[in-house]
C-alpha cells in the first residue's frame, strides 16, 4: 500500500494480488495471529464438516436400507426411531455449522479489512486492536449480510418460478424436446452470472461496511456503483478464489473423507488433511485481503480521493476515541481527473 493514491486505479488482477502478498510479507506475524483466531477455525470448519456429515449420511443410509429389509417388525419400528435420531442430529449439525462459518466468515472479514485500513492509513495496528474493534464492525456486517440473503433469497424464488413458468409453457409431455433444454440452459446462463454478479457486489459491500457509514442496502448501492468499470477484475478475482477453494475442498473429499476408498492410509489423511486445512487458510486470507485491496482500486478508478485523516478518523470511531463527524464523508470527491 506505498503507492500513491491515483496509482491503484491501474491495478489490475496480479497487481492487486501483488499488494496483498506484501501486506501479508510485512504484517505476518499480526496478520498470522488473526489467522490463527479467526481464519483457522473457519477454514476448519468449512472442511471438516464434511467428516462430520458424511458419517452421519452413511449411517441415516445404512439404517435405510436395513429399515426396508425388516419393514413391519420390531427391528424395523426401532431403527425408525433411530433414523429420526440420526436426521435430527444431523439438520442439528448443519444449522450449528452455519451459524459457526456465517459469524466467523464475517469477523474474519472486519478484522482484515478493519487491518488493511489501518496499514493505509498509516495508525498502529495490533492484535488487541484489532480484535476490540472486531465486535463493533461485525454489527455493520450483520446488517449487510441480512439485506444480501434477501435479494439472494428473492433472486433464486425468481430462478425457480422462471424454470416452472418454462416446464408449464412447454408441457410436461415434452420436457425431453429440444426447445425446454434450450430454455433450461439460457435460465441457468442467467442464473450463474446474475449469481456471480450479486456475490461480487455483496464481496465488495463488506468492505464499504466497515470502512464506510453505510450498511445494509446502502452499501450494497454504493458497491453496485464502484465496482463499475472494474466488473472484469472482480469477476477474475472471484473465478480465482472458487477455483483455488473448489481444488482445495475436492481434493479433501477424496483424499480424507474418502481416503480409505482410494487406498490413502491413516497417517497419510491425517497429514493431507492438516495440509488442506492450511492451504485453505492461506487461500481465505489472501481473498480477504485482496478484496480490501480492491476497494481502494475501486475508489481510485472512480477517482474518488480517500482523505487519510478522515478515514483514520473513522477508524477511531470503533474505539470511541473520536466523536464521529455529522457528514459520512471519510472520502473527499477531489478528483484526480473529471468525475
Amino acid at each position: 500500500m506505498d503507492r500513491e493514491p491515483e496509482d491503484h486505479q491501474f491495478l489490475g488482477v496480479m497487481g492487486i494480488s501483488g499488494e496483498a502478498f506484501k501486506i501479508l510479507r510485512s504484517y505476518a506475524k499480526l496478520l498470522g495471529t488473526l489467522t490463527l483466531t479467526l481464519v483457522l477455525p473457519l477454514s476448519f470448519a468449512i472442511l471438516g464438516h464434511n467428516l462430520v456429515s458424511d458419517y452421519l449420511l452413511y449411517e441415516i443410509r445404512w439404517n435405510e436400507i436395513f429399515y426396508q429389509v425388516e419393514a413391519g417388525s420390531p427391528a424395523a419400528e426401532k431403527t425408525m426411531r433411530e433414523l429420526t435420531w440420526e436426521w435430527t442430529e444431523l439438520f442439528v449439525f448443519l444449522a450449528a455449522y452455519a451459524v459457526f462459518v456465517f459469524a466467523f466468515s464475517l469477523l474474519s472479514t472486519a478484522a482484515v479489512v478493519y487491518t488493511v485500513a489501518s496499514i493505509y492509513t498509516g495508525k498502529e495496528v495490533s492484535y488487541a486492536r484489532v480484535m476490540s474493534v472486531v465486535p463493533k464492525v461485525w454489527k455493520r456486517l450483520m446488517l449487510t449480510f441480512l439485506w444480501f440473503f434477501l435479494i439472494v433469497f428473492a433472486y433464486y424464488t425468481a430462478s425457480i418460478s422462471a424454470l416452472f413458468l418454462l416446464m408449464y409453457a412447454v408441457g410436461v409431455d415434452k420436457l425431453n424436446s429440444g426447445v425446454f433444454h434450450f430454455g433450461l440452459i439460457l435460465i441457468f446462463a442467467v442464473f450463474f452470472c446474475v449469481h456471480v454478479y450479486i456475490s461480487m457486489v455483496w464481496h465488495l459491500a463488506c468492505v464499504i461496511s466497515v470502512l464506510e457509514e453505510r450498511n445494509g442496502p446502502g452499501a450494497l448501492w454504493k458497491s453496485k456503483n464502484l465496482i463499475k468499470g472494474k466488473r472484469i477484475t472482480a469477476l477474475l478475482l472471484d473465478i480465482l478464489y472458487l477455483i483455488f477453494t473448489g481444488v482445495i475442498g475436492w481434493f479433501f473429499g477424496y483424499a480424507v473423507v474418502h481416503g480409505d476408498r482410494h487406498g490413502v492410509g491413516r497417517t497419510a489423511r491425517g497429514l493431507y488433511g492438516g495440509l488442506l486445512v492450511g492451504s485453505l487458510c492461506l487461500v481465505n486470507l489472501m481473498g480477504l485481503l485482496t478484496q480490501s485491496v480492491f476497494y481502494f482500486v475501486c475508489k481510485s478508478y472512480s477517482h474518488e480521493s480517500i482523505d487519510k485523516s478522515s478515514l483514520s478518523d473513522h477508524l477511531e470511531v470503533y474505539l470511541g476515541d473520536y466523536v464521529p463527524l455529522m457528514s459520512s464523508s471519510i472520502q473527499l470527491e477531489a478528483p484526480y481527473g473529471t468525475v
